[in-house]
This record gives C-alpha cells, sequence and structure tokens, in this order.
C-alpha cells in the first residue's frame, strides 16, 4: 500500500517521507571543522613515515583510521588492549597492553605512539588505575626501538595535571627527559590556538593549556 505521508520531491527525485526525516541543522559552516591535535598529529607522522618508507612499522593505540591508511604505505603491525576485528589487507592487529608489548628489546625500526600514553592507568579503557600510567608506557615505547629505528610520539602538553578519568596533560620537558635514551631529532606540535608548526622548541609548550606535542625520536645505531 502505497505511504500515505509521501510527499512530491524535486523533479525526478526520490520520494520525501516524514518518517525518513533526518535534520542535520549544524553542518552550514564556512570552513571544514576538524580536531587540530589528530588531524596534525596524524598527518605529520603519516609524512614522517612515507619518507623513511619502512618495510613494516608497529603503531601502539594510536586511531584505527591512521593505522589503517599507513597500510598505503607499508606493512602495519597495530597492537591495542581492545582486538580490532576489522579486515584490512596490510594490517596485522595484534591483541596487548602498552605496559608489556610483544617486542623484544630494541627489535623495532619503525614505531608510532599518537595520544595514547596520556590515558594510560586511568581506568578509561578498562586498565587498572596507575598514577604512573604515562612514565611505564613510555619506558616500554623507549625499550622496544631499534639502534638507528626511530619513534614518532604524540601526547597533550602544557600545564601538568590529571582530568580524571579522561587523560593525563604532561609538561613537554618531562616527556623529553624520560625518552632520555633516544635522541629528539624533531619536535613539532599544535598550540592552544590551534596553530601546527613542524620544527618547534619545547619550551614553548611549557606555559600552554591543551596543546599537542609530536616528538620524532631516534636511537643511536
Amino acid at each position: 500500500m502505497r505511504d500515505r505521508r509521501a510527499y512530491a520531491a524535486l523533479p525526478g527525485a526520490e520520494q520525501l517521507r516524514l518518517r525518513d526525516t533526518f535534520p542535520k541543522l549544524a553542518d552550514r559552516l564556512s570552513t571544514t571543522p576538524y580536531d587540530s591535535h589528530y588531524l596534525f598529529q596524524d598527518t605529520w607522522a603519516a609524512q614522517r613515515i612515507a619518507e623513511v618508507g619502512p618495510s613494516r612499522h608497529v603503531d601502539v593505540g594510536s586511531r584505527v583510521d591512521f593505522v589503517c591508511f599507513l597500510t598505503a604505505i607499508t606493512r602495519v603491525a597495530f597492537v591495542d588492549i581492545r582486538p580490532l576485528t576489522a579486515p584490512i589487507d596490510g594490517l596485522e592487529p595484534i591483541t596487548g597492553s602498552i605496559l608489556d608489548l610483544p617486542f623484544e628489546d630494541q627489535s623495532l625500526p619503525s614505531v608510532s605512539c599518537l595520544h595514547v600514553v596520556e590515558h594510560i592507568g586511568l581506568g578509561r579503557y578498562g586498565d587498572p588505575l596507575d598514577p604512573l600510567g604515562s612514565r611505564r608506557a613510555i619506558a616500554e615505547l623507549q625499550r622496544i626501538v631499534a639502534p638507528g629505528g626511530e619513534l614518532l610520539f604524540a601526547t597533550p602538553v602544557g600545564r601538568p595535571r590529571v582530568c580524571f578519568n579522561a587523560h593525563r596533560v604532561h609538561d613537554p620537558r618531562e616527556i623529553r627527559a624520560l625518552f632520555g635514551e633516544l635522541e629528539l631529532v624533531e619536535f613539532a606540535g599544535v598550540d592552544d590556538g590551534g596553530e601546527f608548526r613542524r620544527h618547534r622548541e619545547v619550551d614553548e609548550f611549557a606555559e600552554q593549556s591543551y596543546a599537542c606535542g609530536m616528538y620524532r625520536l631516534r636511537r643511536a645505531a
């Protein structure tokens, strides 16, 4: 039986029914919106990986979109506490914890971990409470980087504090010190105004509120 609530649409267009309406009233914007932390960190990291061109890359806990898009560049192993069940060519999902990574010491030439460690130990993703969660995670990431290998790392930086149970914000200088075994090759970042620039100074971000610090780190060969 024909739906009596069907209305005529534009000539040649589909029928318009009241039951199918799906109002979207906030998308008429002057520019395309984006999250400055995630857009710039993901782009920055993907560009650096493409420059190096590793035969295999390992990511720990970053956004699944970023990880899956990386398969256009190289084979990717993705470690996360929550299993990824999406079948993607070139992607190897590994269920694991950033506090106990399933890799030998100094064994990986190409690693990334973006906007992850600030959550560790706050229970947000089912992990146990641990006030040293970020530091333990950083120690594990540093442990697995091979001689001559690189780690691309990003986290919120600025005035240090815990925003329970969402995330922490770390002093950018403390993050640098915690990666004491690795050389800082590049520091990039997004400041509180949403501006991204490469080749910034770590000290610039110490007085920010919620900035994103991006560290390109390398172990000496």
